[in-house]
């Protein structure tokens, strides 16, 4: 059965958290779409791990502070609930959006951090490879351009949205907007600073990722050299929707927790 999201106090801040499993715990920070459902990724991670699925400051249930604006701030602030909740030997991972707070976490602390995952992270810009514009795209184009499997899309385009729904998903774009317009998508200061990523490290993107395009995976490889990249043919931006039975296979060889 799904996990109830929990509200949480962290640092005078509310915040909505789904958590299930034993084991060390794994720490899954969403994208810009939000996490508002208990995911099959999740499902079977949790069989190996404390799952923990906060939403982020200003997405979904979660409080919206003013002090927090930019993704450095949301960094920041992962800090403190790490250190709050006393979490340690922690199995980062993040996509998108969140994969970018992920990097930005790791390269300020990564001391109570056991591995870091980076699915399709954004974060980082490549001259001449032009990143798609989710802000531009229209509500059916944004949904078909995440996924190279378009049944997935068929099925996401026929659930039609309640008006809490709704709301969640005006909130959590409002949010994205705020913490990524400018700069588009990434932070000139981040790459410089991969380097520090001393922890085990792998980045999973899909092969037909039309938001931010595989061939960005080599400049990530070029800022932390000893990460693993495992590149999921036929997918698009969110393999751990397309092709969830890969990226948790993935997680577990990193964390060896493989059978």
């Amino acid at each position: 059965m799904p996990p109830a999201g929990k509200r949480t106090d962290i640092g005078g801040i509310g915040v909505n958290i789904m958590r299930q499993g034993q084991g060390s715990p794994l720490l899954f920070l969403h994208g810009a779409n939000g996490a508002s459902v208990w995911l099959p990724v999740f499902e079977e991670l949790s069989k190996s791990f404390d799952v923990i699925v906060p939403e982020h400051p200003g997405f979904g249930q979660s409080d919206d502070p003013e002090w927090i604006t930019s993704i450095p701030d949301i960094a920041m602030f992962y800090l403190n609930f790490i250190e709050q909740l006393d979490l340690s030997d922690v199995a980062l991972v993040g996509t998108s959006l969140g994969g970018w707070i992920a990097a930005e976490i790791a390269v300020r602390n990564a001391t109570r951090l056991s591995s870091l995952t980076l699915v399709g992270p954004a974060g980082v810009r490549v001259k001449g490879i032009p990143m798609g514009d989710t802000f531009m795209w229209g509500p059916e184009e944004g949904v078909r351009n995440l996924f190279a499997n378009q049944a997935i899309a068929d099925r996401m385009l026929s659930m039609k949205p309640t008006d809490e729904q709704l709301a969640i998903l005006l909130k959590n774009r409002f949010t994205a907007t705020k913490l990524a317009w400018e700069p588009r998508g990434y932070n000139p200061h981040l790459e410089k600073w991969l380097h520090r990523i001393k922890v085990p490290t792998q980045i999973i993107w899909g092969s037909e990722d039309r938001l931010i395009p595989s061939q960005y995976v080599k400049r990530w490889k070029e800022r932390i050299p000893h990460a693993a990249i495992s590149l999921v043919e036929n997918c698009g931006h969110l393999p751990h929707i397309e092709r969830s039975d890969v990226v948790v296979e993935t997680i577990k060889n990193l964390t060896g927790k493989s059978a």
